[in-house]
């Protein structure tokens, strides 16, 4: 009984530690779980808020309040000054802290934001965000910052934890907004590098003695995929995403930077997709490789239309100018051929014209002319008896010098006939052509427009209908009378200046 009671009080002290301690572990983890829970909330709660802003398309403020949830924080024992020098110590993001799947809408919500963001244009971007705020998140996604942001504040810097939905949405706005492909590759690269291969073999889990599976397997377990806690469990999940990058890298991303060898190659090598899918994958790389070869078929053709067109528009343009210069070079021809013949028809009328009434012009011994004097004649003229007898005596007198033979009067007559004017056969001919084509053109006025028939009938009715009128008949007999009085004596006074 003493020994029991020693027993007792020896053992009782230990079992006072142990209970002490356990008790110190449960308030210690309740406190920590409440912590989570508080915070989890606290993320959920902003989540929904930065969701609605996004639905109603405020921007600006979606952006601003998703922000505190994937920006680090300085630590409580950093001092002001050191968080303006930059050498303060930063507690994680809310975001790495969250359960993976807060942590994948957070991230999702984000670049969602980004790529709407982006698809604006510059004015409305430049309007909501301010032209250094817009430009900046421009320059994040274009140049491919927004992935390596994601991977430190979200992971803690490890490229293969990364959600594999997260990297989903990364290579998708890469591929939109990107300047190229060559950072989206690279990144894409180095997950599949670092991520490990989801496991489906579930035997382990399924067999018979999966139920009864040892402590320290499960402690295996369970610390696997604490480390790899990202991945969740090895489920059919796990695979259409890894399935989905696959197809992201393989018929999105190396085509677009031309590796079409790479990427057929690494669907053949790939461990994770089967049979029916690289088939499915090859297909689908087939045809997208035909598509660009036929866009750059027609492209090309497109082009060569383009400079077709262009060379036919210069050899038209060429031939127009030809034909324009030709057409200036015989017009000035025909100009300078009409000015010659003007030129020599002048000098020909010059050289055979009529000098005077009584023939040819008297010449001096130095080949000069001489023309009658205007005094004699005058003289001639005032004697009244004399005047009468030289009119007697100079009408016989014309005829004999006309019928004088001089070399000059020779020359002036031979050269006549040898230019002598047409026939009046030929006059004749000419003015019935003249008559047939003007009755041919009349014909064929009256045959287009009848109408111009019926108006030419009626003036000439009208014509006779004004002329039926005595007072109209004896005014235009006036007129006429009047204006041949006014041709006789201009007609008799020429003869006397002529005379004279």
């Amino acid at each position: 009984m003493a020994s029991n009671l020693d027993t007792s009080s020896y053992l009782s002290p230990s079992m006072n530690g142990s209970g002490i301690m356990s008790s110190s572990l449960s308030s210690l983890s309740s406190s920590v779980g409440s912590v989570r829970h508080s915070s989890s909330s606290n993320i959920s709660k902003t989540y929904r808020q930065a969701s609605t802003l996004f639905l109603t398309r405020r921007l600006p403020e979606a952006l601003s309040t998703v922000l505190p949830l994937i920006t680090p924080s300085p630590s409580e024992s950093a001092t002001p000054g050191d968080v303006a020098s930059g050498a303060a110590a930063f507690d994680p993001a809310p975001v790495a802290k969250a359960s993976r799947s807060t942590r994948i809408k957070v991230w999702s919500l984000y670049l969602t934001i980004l790529n709407a963001i982006l698809d604006l244009n510059s004015d409305e971007g430049k309007d909501a965000f301010g032209t250094q705020e817009w430009r900046a998140l421009c320059h994040k996604v274009r140049e491919g910052e927004v992935w390596e942001e994601v991977v430190r504040n979200g992971y803690h810097g490890s490229e293969g934890d990364v959600d594999a939905d997260v990297v989903i949405n990364l290579a998708t706005l890469l591929l939109g907004h990107a300047k190229t492909q060559t950072l989206n590759q690279k990144r894409l690269e180095n997950y599949l590098a670092a991520a490990r291969t989801p496991n489906l073999d579930l035997t382990d889990r399924l067999g018979p003695g999966g139920s009864s599976a040892s402590p320290a397997r499960r402690l295996r377990s369970s610390s696997k995929s604490g480390a790899g806690g990202h991945h969740g469990a090895d489920t059919p999940r796990d695979l259409n995403a890894r399935v989905k990058i696959l197809e992201l890298y393989t018929l999105h991303v190396l085509p677009r930077n031309d590796e079409w060898a790479c990427a057929r190659e690494f669907i053949n090598m790939s461990a994770v997709l089967d049979d029916e899918r690289k088939e499915a994958f090859i297909q689908a790389l087939d045809s997208l490789k035909e598509e660009q070869e036929e866009a750059e078929r027609k492209a090309r053709e497109k082009e060569d239309a383009i400079r077709k067109d262009i060379e036919n528009a210069r050899k038209l343009r060429a031939e127009n100018e030809e034909k324009e210069k030709r057409r200036l070079e015989e017009e000035r021809k025909k100009r300078e051929a009409a000015a010659a013949a003007a030129a020599s028809t002048a000098g020909t009328a010059t050289t055979e014209g009529d000098f005077g009434v009584d023939g040819a012009p008297k010449t001096t011994g130095t080949g000069t002319t001489k023309k009658p004097s205007l005094k004699k004649k005058a003289s001639s003229l005032k004697n009244g008896g004399a005047s009468s007898s030289s009119g007697a005596s100079a009408k016989p007198a014309r005829p004999s010098r006309k019928g004088a033979s001089s070399p000059t009067a020779t020359k002036t007559s031979g050269s006549s006939s040898a230019v002598t004017g047409p026939g009046m056969g030929t006059r004749a001919t000419l003015i019935l052509n003249n008559i047939r084509s003007v009755l041919d053109q009349v014909m064929t006025a009256f045959r287009g427009n009848p109408f111009l028939l019926y108006r030419t009938l009626a003036f000439i009715i009208g014509f006779l209908l004004m002329f039926s009128n005595k007072r109209v008949r004896e005014r235009i007999t006036r007129v006429v009378q009047q204006g041949w009085g006014k041709v006789r004596a201009t007609a008799g006074m020429g003869m006397k200046v002529s005379y004279i």
